[in-house]
């Protein structure tokens, strides 16, 4: 399975947020999505950052409620690792498994077009795996 095919059944909806909005911006749209990062682009189509729970979470621990005063560009990570429309479902599971983060962007052509989850990965992951049990259930009946 394919990135591409994921983002086709899923949908390419990015939620993203200015590099200048302040965390506490960026915390209310992660509560009203119901989603756990954000991708930062001040055009859209770029990928300044990533703002995640973990980092909001990491900059509370340390420095109270004032992190949330914090512009989304100090708190952000900034180095993110993306994938392409063309990478397989185990490529996106290992980078994933590999840089313990759980949101990657879809780039093609230099431009943002979707994010996965770890949640897609994992929901995507149990369809094969059912796909190809009921497969050799038919094999083995026949």
């Amino acid at each position: 399975m394919t990135v591409q095919r994921m983002l086709d059944a899923k949908g390419k909806e990015v939620a993203t947020i200015l590099s200048n909005a302040t965390v506490g911006e960026a915390t209310r749209r992660l509560s009203e999505l119901k989603i756990g990062a954000l991708i930062v682009s001040d055009d859209g189509r770029s990928i300044a950052g990533i703002l995640s729970e973990r980092d909001i979470v990491s900059h509370l621990g340390r420095e109270g409620a004032a992190a949330l005063e914090r512009k989304v560009a100090e708190v952000m990570t900034t180095k993110v690792i993306t994938c392409s429309p063309g990478n397989t479902t185990e490529e996106v599971m290992q980078a994933m498994t590999k840089g313990r983060f759980r949101h990657m962007p879809v780039v093609a052509n230099g431009v943002l077009t979707g994010v996965i989850s770890i949640g897609d990965v994992v929901k995507r992951r149990i369809a094969d795996v059912e796909t190809e049990a009921a497969e050799l259930r038919r094999f083995i009946a026949s």
